[in-house]
């Protein structure tokens, strides 16, 4: 069995945040890391700090294939520092208590806690200058309450996934701004990959052994974990791919920033969710599905009950009244079942706790059929599935093991289709995801397109003329269509307010949109007239 550091010891493991400050002010400075590790013949294309000045990352072109590469320059122990290195890490490993209280920054408590042991055993094991001393305790913080080896990865904001196949082969990144890249990062041998992963799992809360091999889990920060465990189902040695997660979420303003949506959209969206209106948005693996429903939740109304229903953690939302429920796996042996809450009991479960909302991470199994349970009784409800377009969506969703009435098929009243795409902007040829069409549910195998993406001029079209549920919206509150289509106006206009201010931040978006909520008729008017709007915070429900 791989042996298993700090992890059990700080399992209260919350924010990776705190760096370590030991400097003092006589002290020499750390030295840079050094770009040696850049291959001769390639470009520097980009480089960052990632953890100063411990971690760099240098992102490199080859002139040739035109191929990039993500270099981690990361400052390494020599010899003498890494045998003073393990056994300091023996020391601290039995000296360091765990804290009686959960702590929130378990990084600042490890930096306090191992600079008193150092400086306790520090003339015992050895004269070393104080840059020496920085470095192993950056390894030690890295290795003991960090991530271990990928710990700078994870620090990486533009890096949306970390993906190790196996032994001796590279890790791999998913990079905002380059998309797939290798980087220079591996693990050389079965045991060093198997601790980091053990060590990863047990972060999470979960359990992995040659018995159990298949882990999905929440790591600290709500990352999404996947590990295949050991050569037994792999044969390239331990597998596993971490989805980060951002702290910042992407909120509709991003988006529209972006291009995914149109302002037109949003604000069409946001009408109709205002109207209770259910929404799917579908997609394939990373096209970014959650990211779209995560944005959009931000449009429901403030006060409403939101009840989300995950497998992992991914869904951030703005709002005090939501409830976030969370699967659990078995606790049995073999094929028990014994402790398992699924999908669909969290599904049934949340019916009893009257939400306005119900948002489901993603349908697959019979979770789907008690949703359209819920839609049929009048609770609005969002939801994503794994499908490229609205036609086999339905079919999936008509097939097992779903098997939902065609009848039941209309209670959806919105299917949205996004793709990850490539179009060439200023002579770059870059990954973009759009929506790719908007449809509404008329009856079973009937449906009205409102919005179509133009691929050659990369714009939403918009056609209003035959929407069903802007009819249905319009005879329910009393009015024509066409007043609705103008309050769609109107809510566009706000959005762009909001662009044009740089109000962005998923917090701030939310209240601006409380704010229009509560008074929709003077808040329009004042960026009408272009007075100053100061956005109040969101009043808690009591």
């Amino acid at each position: 069995m791989p042996k298993l550091h700090l992890k059990e010891s700080l399992a209260g493991l919350k924010k990776l945040k705190i760096k370590i400050n030991f400097k003092n002010k006589d002290e020499a400075p750390v030295p840079q890391p050094t770009l040696k590790t850049v291959p001769k013949g390639l470009k520097v294309v980009d480089k960052y700090p990632l953890y100063e000045p411990f971690s760099h990352v240098v992102i490199v072109q080859n002139p040739k294939t035109g191929e990039h590469k993500y270099i981690l320059d990361e400052l390494q122990l020599d010899p003498l520092e890494r045998g003073v290195y393990t056994r300091i890490l023996e020391i601290l490993l039995a000296e360091i208590e765990s804290p009686k209280e959960e702590i929130l920054d378990p990084r600042k408590f490890f930096a306090e806690e191992a600079k008193k042991i150092v400086d306790k055993y520090r003339i015992s094991l050895g004269w070393l200058p104080d840059v020496s001393w920085y470095k192993i305790l950056y390894h030690a913080e890295r290795d003991l309450v960090g991530f271990g080896k990928i710990d700078s990865l994870m620090r990486d904001p533009n890096i949306e996934d970390i993906s190790c196949d196996g032994v001796n082969k590279s890790v791999y990144i998913w990079h905002r701004n380059f998309e797939s890249l290798e980087t220079n990062l591996q693990f050389d041998d079965d045991e060093t990959l198997d601790n980091t992963v053990v060590k990863l799992v047990h972060m999470a809360g979960k359990h992995v052994s040659s018995a159990f091999p298949i882990v999905d889990a929440s790591l600290p920060g709500k990352h999404r974990l996947a590990v295949c465990y050991r050569r037994e189902i792999t044969p390239f040695g331990t597998a596993f791919t971490i989805r980060k997660f951002r702290e910042d979420p992407y909120s509709i303003i991003d988006l529209i920033n972006i291009g995914t949506f149109s302002d037109e959209m949003a604000a069409y969206f946001w009408v109709c969710l205002e109207n209770r209106a259910s929404i799917m948005v579908l997609g394939g693996t990373a096209a970014g599905k959650t990211t779209a429903l995560n944005a959009m939740a931000c449009l429901i109304r403030p006060g409403s009950k939101i009840i989300t229903i995950e497998e992992t953690a991914e869904l951030n939302l703005s709002h005090e009244n939501w409830v976030s429920l969370i699967s659990r796996q078995s606790y049995g042996l073999g094929g028990s079942n014994v402790g398992e809450v699924a999908l669909f009991d969290l599904v049934k479960t949340s019916m009893r706790h009257r939400p306005d909302m119900l948002i489901v991470g993603e349908i697959r199994g019979q979770e789907a059929y008690v949703l359209f349970q819920a839609l049929a009784t009048g609770h609005g409800g969002m939801a994503t599935m794994h499908a490229e377009n609205l036609d086999s969506a339905v079919k999936r969703l008509t097939s097992k093991p779903m098997e939902i009435s065609p009848s039941y098929i209309p209670l959806m009243n919105i299917v949205l289709s996004i793709q990850r795409i490539h179009l060439v902007k200023n002579g770059e040829k870059k990954a973009y995801r759009r929506v790719m069409n908007v449809n509404e549910i008329n009856e079973y195998e009937n449906y009205r397109q409102s919005f179509k993406w133009n691929p050659t001029k990369d714009i939403q079209e918009v056609d209003f003329e035959k929407s069903v549920l802007l009819t249905n919206i319009a005879e329910r509150q009393g009015v024509t269509k066409e007043a609705i289509i103008e309050e769609i106006g109107r809510r566009k206009y706000v959005l762009q307010w909001m662009r044009e201010k740089n109000i962005r931040s998923y917090k701030d978006v939310a209240n601006i949109i409380a704010e229009y909520y509560a008074r929709p008729k003077d808040f329009y008017k004042k960026i009408l007239s272009g007075e100053e709007v100061k956005p109040i915070a969101v009043i808690k429900d009591t």
